[in-house]
């Protein structure tokens, strides 16, 4: 046991005598109640005898024990076993009540008084128990019943406590022991030891009195639960420390070991270690000085610790800690070994990792190419390593401090010696970048790390460390670089030239010149990009970027805005009409087309030309003024400049102020649909109807598509608005039909945009299933441009519309892409031949031409041909001779509301009749 355990037991006031002994018997220790009536001599001379009540104890309970001496010749004691947490027999405990004169009231006084003894005597056939109290009040009276004494036994030990009384009623046991928490008057459970035997029967065997005895055993409950808990804590603290512990006894020459150590060396519970057995464990030169170690002990009584190898089969190698400490007696004698052993495995383990880094770093500062140089503060004498040496591309060879310094530039020699300066006043150490050139002209940039060492017996000196950083400022620079020049042309990209424009403009003030901002978009590149690829837009950039740059001066600056806009800005100008005169020979550069391959590519330019003026004061403004100047270069017709005026800047406000107003237009129900007819050539055919937006905003009034549907379509409100129209029409055209109007389909203008909508198609489906409106019934009118990119997002598009039977149209045929391939790649089925050449036709036989070709054009196709925009008779006529399928046109009617396209189909296209079995007239669909 351990031997603060057994002090901290023992420093319990308790007035009994309380005598702790081993598993054989020998007395540990003893309280000074038990000293004093000679206890522990008399328990060591009765061992032998003890033996049997020893197991008796073992096994459980409590056992009583008799022993000579004492007042009236004899002690009345109890011997108990205390076991650790995991059941293993620590050691035994004999306590023997304070004696007292027997002149005190005879053994019942004596049995009453003495650690909580009482008596009790049960009648079974009239179930009355008379018994007398314990040391404190339970609250019991003389006499009760077995039911009211169970009922306050602990609901956990009553189920043992019954089985046992059971089995000892039943003759299966000789007596009857039970230990259990009884509740007192204050409703607080205290341990009782209650025991007894049956002392009458019946002739055929039944009980009929059983007497006994309880004891009060709450302190030594207390003390079993300390003892267990502080073995529990000693276990729990050598099991995290991976420690065992053990003793060795001389007289008896044998060994206690604690479970841990068991576990160590693989030792089964229970099994006595032999000697031979575990130290053939240990590695041969362990077993030596393990050896040497305890006769050395032995020889001079002092503690030792040695290291030991623990090797298995199948295992790896453990290494083991040792610890021994001889308690002497007071002759100087060892009469107990006290010891401990460690599993220091990982700690070696570690020991070895440390060691194996080490000798890692060194050689990762060789791999890492670094090197080191000592300078001696008063001579200037220095030493380089080799890896100093490489860094250098020298040869090694003695080399000075300046020598070496001349290698560097100005900046870095005198950074490098004002460092030195400082660090031997005293300063703290410093890290220095440093940039040199070899011999060779290669540039090698160095980060240097510069200490003073002052060292006992040896001159200061300076420690410093080189470091190759050449890659890192290379890199840096080159991130440098891509944060202010665009990588696909090199020009300063929109953060530099801002930058740039800035001390520009400073400078224009400081000296009274003139600047001006050109703001150039190339005119055609997106068509270009989306048709070709980015590899080819990529290209015509690069171009075009060249031959700009080739037409500017030096002091001229230049760079890449975004996408396809680039900046210029002129200094030193001698006119304000000078910015038009660049503008036009930059203009001019673009006109010849770029050949790649067979392709030949042609961009032109429209650029914003804006000057620093009152207004415009900073490179903000002059942006914001160039911008409005190209917006209305391109609205002047394109491949132009136009100077900035404060009509281009109300357009652009008037595009920012449309722009605004479509969010939220559609939750504020600010759209409305109208609805204009297209008649068949061939009498008799029910009209078509297509849809057309219109937006009115309450407090401004009517806004045209032509105006709105473009700034839609670039801020992404397109979508959301081409839903509602979607919608809308096929619920009025659901509503025409219930009404039994006789109509052929109802069309809707789709843009570009939707159509790269993720999901656009199935929302068509979903939107005429929503109104019961047949998907074959609801034709899709599209414009070239959105037909020219064959992209996955666009193919899965039509597939599914195309499967749902949605017939799509091309509107405004012919005034977009000429490259007429898309008409076999997408299930087209109408062309419709723009307004534009239906107004031309009469007066221009060409224009005739055209619209004759798109008519045999879509009939080869297998397509019907639809022109729009219809205006007189004889454009009718015209369009009828050629063979045009369907016309649409204020000839016949303007867009009409809802209510009047209604009227106008009741006139003009009256539902047929039939007549039903009744003979009741109904309407045929």
């Amino acid at each position: 046991m351990d031997q603060g355990i057994i002090a901290s037991l023992l420093q319990h006031p308790l007035a009994s005598a309380l005598v702790i002994v081993d598993r054989d018997g020998r007395p540990l220790a003893a309280n000074p109640a038990a000293r004093e009536h000679g206890l522990p001599a008399t328990l060591a001379a009765y061992a032998p005898m003890l033996e049997d009540l020893r197991l008796l104890a073992a096994d459980g309970g409590i056992v009583a024990c008799t022993l000579p001496g004492g007042p009236r010749g004899h002690f009345d004691g109890h011997l108990r076993a205390v076991h650790d947490g995991n059941g293993q027999l620590l050691a035994f405990t004999l306590s023997v009540p304070e004696p007292v004169p027997d002149d005190a009231g005879g053994r019942w006084a004596l049995a009453l008084d003495s650690a909580g003894h009482g008596l009790w005597d049960w009648d079974i056939p009239s179930d009355r128990v008379h018994r007398t109290p314990v040391l404190v009040d339970d609250g019991g009276t003389s006499a009760d019943t077995a039911g009211a004494l169970f009922a306050r036994v602990h609901p956990d030990d009553l189920p043992a406590t019954r089985q046992a009384l059971d089995a000892h009623l039943a003759g299966q046991l000789p007596q009857y022991s039970a230990q259990f928490r009884f509740r007192q008057a204050d409703g607080q459970y205290r341990w009782v030891l209650d025991r007894g035997r049956v002392v009458a029967r019946t002739a055929d065997g039944q009980p009929l009195r059983v007497v006994g005895t309880h004891t009060d055993i709450e302190q030594q409950k207390q003390l079993e639960s300390l003892l267990q808990e502080q073995q529990l804590h000693l276990s729990e603290a050598q099991r995290i420390a991976a420690m065992g512990s053990w003793a060795f006894d001389p007289g008896s020459r044998r060994f206690w070991w604690s479970p841990e150590l068991r576990a160590l060396f693989a030792l089964h519970p229970g099994i006595v270690p032999g000697e031979r057995r575990w130290l053939k464990q240990l590695h041969p030169r362990s077993r030596g000085a393990l050896r040497a170690a305890w006769r050395r002990l032995w020889r001079d009584g002092r503690a030792a610790v040695l290291e030991l190898e623990l090797g298995r089969e199948g295992e790896a190698t453990h290494h083991l800690r040792l610890w021994m400490q001889p308690l002497l007696d007071t002759d100087g004698q060892v009469h107990r070994l006290l010891g401990q052993v460690q599993n220091i495995t990982e700690q070696h383990q570690t020991d070895a990792l440390i060691r194996w880094r080490t000798e890692l770093l060194n050689r990762v500062s060789a791999l890492g190419r670094i090197g080191g140089c000592e300078i001696e503060v008063d001579t200037r004498h220095m030493q380089w390593t080799e890896e100093c040496y490489r860094i250098h591309g020298l040869r090694k060879e003695p080399i000075t401090l300046d020598q070496a310094l001349s290698m560097y530039t100005q900046d870095s020699r005198d950074a490098f010696e004002a460092a030195l300066a400082r660090i031997s006043g005293g300063g703290l150490p410093e890290q220095l970048d440093l940039c040199f050139y070899r011999q060779s002209g290669i540039r090698v940039w160095v980060q240097v790390l510069v200490e003073l060492d002052r060292r006992d017996g040896l001159p200061p000196r300076f420690v410093v460390l080189f470091r190759d950083i050449t890659r890192e400022r290379e890199a840096n620079e080159r991130i440098e670089l891509l944060a202010h020049y665009d990588l696909l042309t090199g020009l300063p990209n929109r953060m530099l030239l801002r930058e740039q424009t800035a001390e520009a403009i400073e400078e224009a003030r400081d000296r009274g010149t003139s600047l001006a901002m050109l703001f150039i978009d190339l005119d055609g590149f997106k068509t270009i990009n989306d048709s070709f690829g980015h590899a080819t837009g990529d290209t015509l950039l690069k171009a075009a970027a060249a031959r700009l740059h080739q037409n500017l001066r030096n002091n001229d600056l230049f760079g890449r805005f975004s996408g396809d806009e680039f900046i210029v800005v002129l200094r030193d100008l001698a006119e304000p009409e000078d910015a038009g005169h660049v503008a036009r020979k930059l203009i001019a550069s673009l006109a010849e087309p770029l050949r790649r391959g067979d392709t030949t590519l042609k961009v032109g330019a429209s650029v914003g030309i804006a000057m620093l003026g009152d207004n415009q004061t900073d490179f903000e403004t002059l942006l914001r003024a160039a911008d409005a100047a190209m917006y209305a270069a391109k609205e002047a017709g394109r491949n132009t400049y136009q100077y900035y005026s404060q009509d281009a800047l109300a357009r652009i406000q008037r595009r920012l102020e449309i722009e605004h107003g479509l969010h939220g237009a559609v939750e504020r129900e600010e759209f409305s649909l109208v609805y204009q007819p297209l008649l068949h050539a061939a009498p008799g055919q029910p009209p078509a109807i297509e849809a057309l937006l219109r937006w009115h905003r309450p407090g401004i009034g009517y806004c045209s598509p032509a105006e709105f549907i473009p700034i839609a379509e670039k801020c992404g409100e397109i979508v959301r608005i081409g839903d509602w129209v979607l919608g809308e029409a096929c619920r009025q055209a659901a509503a025409w039909d219930r009404a039994g109007l006789y109509f052929d389909r109802v069309a809707v203008n789709v843009s570009a945009v939707q159509l790269r909508d993720r999901g656009f198609a199935e929302r068509v489906i979903e939107i005429c299933h929503a109104h019961g409106w047949p998907p074959q019934r609801l034709e899709l009118e599209l414009t070239e441009s959105a037909l020219i990119r064959d992209t996955d997002v666009l193919r899965h598009c039509f597939d599914v519309l195309e499967r749902h039977g949605v017939p799509l149209a091309v509107d405004d045929f012919g005034t977009g892409f000429s490259n007429l391939n898309y008409l076999n790649r997408f299930p087209v089925g109408r062309l419709k031949i723009d307004r534009s050449f239906v107004q031309g036709m009469l007066h221009d036989a060409g224009t005739a031409e055209v619209t004759q070709a798109i008519v045999h054009l879509g009939h080869a196709l297998g397509m019907k041909v639809t022109a729009e925009g219809v205006e007189t008779a004889q454009e009718e006529d015209m369009l009828r001779r050629q063979g045009c399928d369907e016309i649409q046109g204020y000839l016949y009617s303007r867009p009409l509301t809802p209510r009047d396209l209604a009227q106008f189909l009741r006139q003009q296209h009256p539902a047929p009749m039939r007549t039903d079995a009744s003979g009741e007239a109904v309407l045929v669909r």
